[in-house]
């Protein structure tokens, strides 16, 4: 026997269609539309983002959620399969030329797991990546989560239009582009 690998998939159009049902989210959606937008006039395309999940961690729901809701606003998504190493992690975060790595963190080794991670895309061709981190996360971690280099953390609550709006807002300032809605 292997090891087990779950195939991933994403479904588009259902977080967008369950969320614009919702007139104050509906209005939202559509800013941050233009905001992709505006960072495609600018860059040339969507911005990319990696939703890769690190170390043990096999619970995937919070992953395709984030990653659905991030393509329906208008990202180019890419979902990392489960129980990544940090290297596997950079390799594709490479290889899809991404402009962000959102880690999806549930199983408590993000103290570990993402400083490696941010480690490795320093140490590599990942210095411009942006790393956010989003999931169940103590609030007693978010200091060593930002000091070892998440640019953002996102924990249990956080709406994924305000994810979504604080992403562009780091890639924006990263760029030097105006994309602010």
């Amino acid at each position: 026997f292997g090891r087990h690998k779950a195939e991933i998939k994403m479904v588009r159009g259902v977080w967008k269609a369950r969320m614009k049902a919702n007139p104050d989210i509906s209005a939202d959606i559509d800013i941050l539309k233009d905001r992709v937008d505006a960072f495609a006039a600018a860059t040339g395309r969507a911005p990319r983002l990696l939703v890769a999940k690190l170390g043990q961690d096999g619970h995937d729901r919070g992953q395709k959620v984030i990653a659905s809701a991030f393509a329906d606003i208008g990202f180019d998504v890419t979902i990392g399969p489960l129980f990544q190493s940090p290297d596997e992690v950079y390799d594709l975060a490479i290889e899809s030329d991404v402009d962000a790595v959102g880690i999806s963190t549930l199983a408590a080794a993000h103290l570990s797991q993402v400083p490696a991670l941010r480690r490795r895309l320093d140490a590599g061709e990942g210095r411009h990546i942006e790393l956010v981190v989003g999931g169940v996360i103590p609030p007693g971690d978010v200091p060593a989560l930002t000091a070892a280099g998440a640019a953002a953390v996102f924990p249990p609550g956080t709406k994924s239009t305000d994810a979504a709006g604080r992403l562009l807002d780091l890639l924006a300032r990263r760029r030097n582009i105006p994309v602010h809605g």
